[in-house]
């Protein structure tokens, strides 16, 4: 919205009728643009909107609404302000012969009101608890006059009319060694214009987009972009669970955050990174090769499987939680010209330029060697032999002039292939599978010996993954969708700094503190060279 309640308060006649036909022409615009927003919400409804079912008339829900099991939160706020005190007129008449555990009467006048259900005025709220007194004070005042459009400033006559308390930490500064916390108010001012519109200059505010609906961007916060960032360390690199992270923050830095208030942090992280992640795809394909794995992820939300995808290139790294059909690698790899690195699966197997792992390959051959089954140890010996002759001509023709390995050891190729081709129907399961995968993935097992520049194994998705591994095992995967996507591209913000030899917390501190403000995110650290 262009205008606040505050602003529309103060429109009336008199006022319009004395601004000059400039200032009246841009005032009809922002009117008008409030107008049509406002008409686009009245219109909104569950079909054409993420508003809820819930959300609908009564008359129009087609039948009674389904007893909940969850709780709705109370709204915060003034205890006095939630309920009018009771009245004479709805007392309990029974109540007037009820005795009071000390045997006194209900009532001293023989006439009591009756009690209201739920928290009664007067009650103690659930607000915070710690009071922290200010290092320093920061001063915000409009800019433009919201009526007339003309410029103010600091110097226009007015006064502070709300104010928020920002806790935030100052780390990675060398001539300062520690974690110093800093407290700062920021109070906001309503400036009077010479037209007589009283202004009042508003928190910063975000759009964390449509993945993250449920995700506010804004300036007022409590938790600042550095404390935010050391939050988002402590779960995603050091593993931490959120009721960890509170008890630190407590006993080392004497900071009070609520469970609830760590999580809309991580949460607000990851909405504000959101348009870091499309930045990543953009230069992971234009990159010349990539390597892709994936390991299973639990979510409780979902009955399927899910999986963790990695994508590595030189300087990108990029995580994906989601099924694993070749959906998301058509998705990825549309339009990308160069080539893919990873195991057998056969998600991977429509892509053309691939590359195969042939450490995968050598382990299978190694398991074989010491199967129970005859056939299956010659087999597995086979492959293992030949594979480690070709990787040691494959290193060796990296230090010479480009080569086609393929002419040199095509007896080699063709004894392994119509080896493959004997057991491909072995009773033996494990030789069996191994001679089908050889033989499925030929082109892409053999093209390392056409272009020996290519990597043998795909080490470097699989180091990507390690880490996660770990935290998956700890926190036994995510809750929810939301949890996932922030999850994922968190984890690829992090890693890709990584890369490119940066400290992915400076970065993600300044992102959050651009995106609350309606900016754009900074760009990402570069690596070196480029």
């Amino acid at each position: 919205m262009k205008l606040t309640d505050h602003s529309l308060r103060q429109l009336d006649e008199e006022y319009l009728a004395a601004l000059d036909k400039e200032a009246l022409r841009g005032l009809s615009l922002r009117l008008l643009a409030d107008l049509k927003e406002a008409r686009e919400r009245l219109n909104q409804t569950p079909e054409n909107s993420s508003r809820p079912p819930s959300s609908r008339e009564p008359w129009k829900r087609g039948g009674a609404k389904e007893p909940s099991d969850e709780c709705e939160a109370e709204p915060f706020g003034d205890p006095d302000a939630q309920g009018a005190a009771p009245s004479e007129e709805s007392e309990d008449p029974a109540s007037r012969s009820k005795q009071e555990p000390d045997g006194r009467e209900a009532s001293g006048q023989g006439k009591e009101s009756r009690r209201r259900a739920g928290k009664q005025p007067g009650s103690p709220g659930f607000g915070r608890q710690q009071r922290l007194m200010a290092d320093e004070q920061v001063d915000h005042w409009p800019d433009v006059c919201a009526g007339c459009g003309c410029s103010l400033g600091p110097e226009s006559s007015g006064s502070a009319y709300t104010g928020f308390q920002v806790i935030d930490v100052d780390w990675n500064d060398r001539d300062r060694p520690g974690l110093p916390v800093r407290v700062t108010d920021h109070r906001y001012y309503e400036s009077v214009c010479a037209c007589g519109h009283r202004t009042r200059a508003v928190a910063g505010e975000g759009s964390a987009g449509p993945t993250f609906d449920r995700v506010q961007l804004k300036e007022w916060r409590l938790v600042g972009p550095g404390l935010a960032s050391l939050i988002v360390s402590l779960n995603m690199r050091f593993r931490l669970s959120r009721a960890r992270i509170q008890e630190f923050l407590h006993d080392m830095l004497g900071i009070e955050l609520s469970v609830g208030t760590i999580q809309a942090t991580s949460e607000e992280a990851g909405a504000a990174l959101g348009p870091v992640e499309e930045k990543l795809v953009e230069e992971l394909l234009e990159s010349e090769l990539i390597h892709a794995d994936e390991t299973s992820w639990p979510e409780q939300q979902q009955s399927c499987s899910l999986w963790l995808w990695v994508w590595v290139s030189s300087h990108v790294t990029l995580y994906y939680i989601a099924g694993r059909g070749k959906e998301l690698v058509e998705s990825m790899l549309g339009g990308y010209q160069g080539w893919l690195m990873s195991d057998g699966w056969q998600a991977y197997r429509h892509y053309l330029r691939r590359v195969r792992c042939w450490a995968h390959l050598q382990r299978k051959a190694k398991g074989l060697i010491d199967c129970m089954d005859p056939g299956g140890r010659q087999f597995g010996k086979t492959v293992d032999d030949t594979l480690t002759t070709l990787m040691e001509a494959v290193y060796a023709a990296r230090e010479g002039p480009p080569e086609d390995l393929t002419l040199r050891y095509a007896e080699e190729l063709e004894a392994l292939r119509k080896r493959c081709e004997q057991y491909r129907d072995h009773a033996h399961q494990k030789t069996k599978a191994l001679a089908v995968e050889l033989l499925n993935d030929w082109g892409a097992i053999i093209q390392v010996l056409r272009i020996p520049s290519l990597p043998l194994t795909n080490n470097l998705a699989e180091r990507a993954l390690r880490h996660w591994v770990i935290s998956r095992l700890i926190s036994q995967g995510t809750r929810t969708e939301t949890g996932s996507r922030v999850f994922a591209i968190t984890a690829s913000v992090i890693d890709t700094c990584r890369q490119r030899r940066a400290s992915p917390w400076p970065y993600i501190r300044d992102v959050i503190a651009a995106r609350r403000a309606g900016h754009e995110a900074p760009r990402l650290p570069q690596p070196a060279g480029v």
